[in-house]
């Protein structure tokens, strides 16, 4: 539902942009505006040949509860507590116009309370490469269209998780800790004044891995976003996000195990200011509905400097 959402919006917005913006700008100079960009949703747009671009996000992560298996949603118990500071690096290096090489590094601090025990582990999260390439620039119908290829590495701690440390000193990705996933997806971007939207979608195979002994073998999972900034006077923006995320079960041993798939949605809107220099955005996350995940709020923190 929430695709099919996400497409009616886009067709939509660049419908409008054909039959009314487009009929207005006549010889007008470009509307080109900076942004930090949405969180997650990839911007179509790359960084340029030989430009270097870092972009640090800072995350607080508090769990209110979680959704099980069948969606149905729990609260924390009372005086439980559950939360996460999480530092991600991004970087973009243009290699040509129309190819890019991008990384990603995660640094995490979780800490959780369960009646009398407190505990506190810090540590490196799955890291992440990225190859894209532009398939086709703006058009005056189209949008930009870029291709993505996306490689996880698990660096992050995934087995041999210490029983008194209530699993915060696992800092894999939860989409599968341990294993060595290639995806594959498309980011789009149309300019539609004083509008920009995004959306992509990534498609990825887990590898099978040997986790505590146990051969598994994590569901292929798709990663789909949606992103709406808003420009306003005096460098400011307003951001509109949505992500969700699809994953089935997960094999061991070559046996499937039921209940075993996660999904999840998010909303995220937010506030951004932005020169030629740098470019900044704060925003509040919410996970609005899931499976066999956690339920999430999230404030988050990130700017861009290009070198």
């Amino acid at each position: 539902m929430q695709r099919v959402f996400v497409c009616t919006v886009f067709a939509s917005l660049i419908f409008f942009n054909t039959v009314f913006v487009n009929a207005d700008t006549g010889g007008q100079e470009e509307w080109n505006p900076v942004s930090a960009g949405p969180i997650t949703t990839w911007t179509a747009p790359l960084c340029g040949k030989g430009e270097f671009v870092v972009q640090p996000f800072f995350f607080y992560n508090r769990t209110r509860g979680t959704f099980n298996s069948e969606g149905h949603y729990d609260s924390l118990p009372e005086g439980n507590k559950k939360y996460q500071y999480q530092e991600q690096l991004f970087m973009q290096y243009g290699l040509t116009e129309r190819l890019e090489i991008d990384g990603q590094l995660v640094y995490q601090q979780n800490f959780a309370k369960d009646d009398n025990l407190k505990t506190h582990s810090r540590g490196f999260g799955d890291s992440y490469l990225f190859l894209r390439y532009c398939a086709l620039e703006e058009q005056k119908i189209l949008p930009h269209i870029t291709g993505a290829f996306q490689l996880k590495i698990p660096t992050g701690k995934y087995q041999k998780a210490d029983a008194d440390k209530l699993g915060t000193d696992l800092m894999g990705a939860t989409s599968g800790g341990g294993s060595y996933d290639h995806g594959y997806g498309i980011n789009l971007t149309k300019k539609l004044k004083p509008f920009i939207i995004h959306a992509d979608a990534i498609y990825n195979f887990p590898l099978e891995r040997k986790i505590d002994g146990i051969k598994t073998k994590y569901g292929r999972y798709l990663n789909y976003d949606f992103g709406l900034e808003y420009f306003l006077p005096k460098g400011f923006n307003l951001m509109l996000e949505f992500n969700g995320f699809l994953q089935g079960d997960k094999k061991q041993d070559g046996e499937k195990v039921p209940a075993s798939d996660i999904s999840y949605f998010t909303i995220a809107p937010g506030i951004g200011w932005s020169n030629e220099r740098i470019q900044t955005l704060l925003a509040y996350q919410r996970t609005l509905i899931g499976t066999n995940t956690d339920a999430n709020d999230s404030v988050v923190l990130t700017f861009v400097y290009a070198f």
